[in-house]
């Protein structure tokens, strides 16, 4: 019984952000990015009536495991732009981030979006494959955006999708 347990495939399920994930949501970003966001950034952001987010959680986790992932998104005018998402490595390439950002497209969508954006790394394969794959063209550049820890920059790709 205990090794079919300690062998389980993670189940997560996809939730609305509140004010209570954003320590955790805090701590993922840190783990993922080179200029990590505060948990005060992500509720100042959470707290405006434009900005939501969603979160996963393990459904199967005999113990609180850390946040898997998340995804905040702000919709104005009709026009979404995602403005962080992030995914544990160990359990990357899941299809989490395909579903965090679904989550997004489709609450975009019902909030009136008609499109909606997003900046990456230029040599964030995986996330551009995902993009890819989610619909996202490349409409724009801005070069020596990102700056990681050790100082090299690299361009950030503005990608767009039209929510339909």
């Amino acid at each position: 019984m205990l090794e079919s347990y300690l062998t389980l495939k993670p189940e997560f399920e996809i939730v609305a952000m509140d004010a209570d994930d954003c320590r955790a949501v805090a701590a993922l970003h840190g783990e993922r990015f080179a200029r990590p966001w505060g948990d005060g950034e992500f509720y100042s952001l959470l707290s405006q009536n434009t900005v939501f987010g969603f979160v996963a959680r393990q459904t199967n986790a005999f113990l609180k495991k850390p946040l898997p992932g998340f995804v905040l998104a702000r919709q104005v005018a009709g026009e979404a732009e995602i403005l962080a998402i992030a995914v544990q490595t160990k359990v990357a390439r899941a299809g989490l981030g395909w579903r965090l950002m679904q989550a997004a497209m489709r609450e975009a969508h019902a909030r009136g979006g008609e499109s909606i954006f997003l900046e990456v790394d230029d040599g964030n394969a995986a996330a551009l494959g995902l993009y890819r794959k989610l619909g996202f063209e490349k409409v724009g550049e801005r070069r020596g955006y990102y700056k990681d820890a050790k100082g090299a920059v690299s361009t950030a790709l503005v990608m767009k999708r039209v929510l339909r």
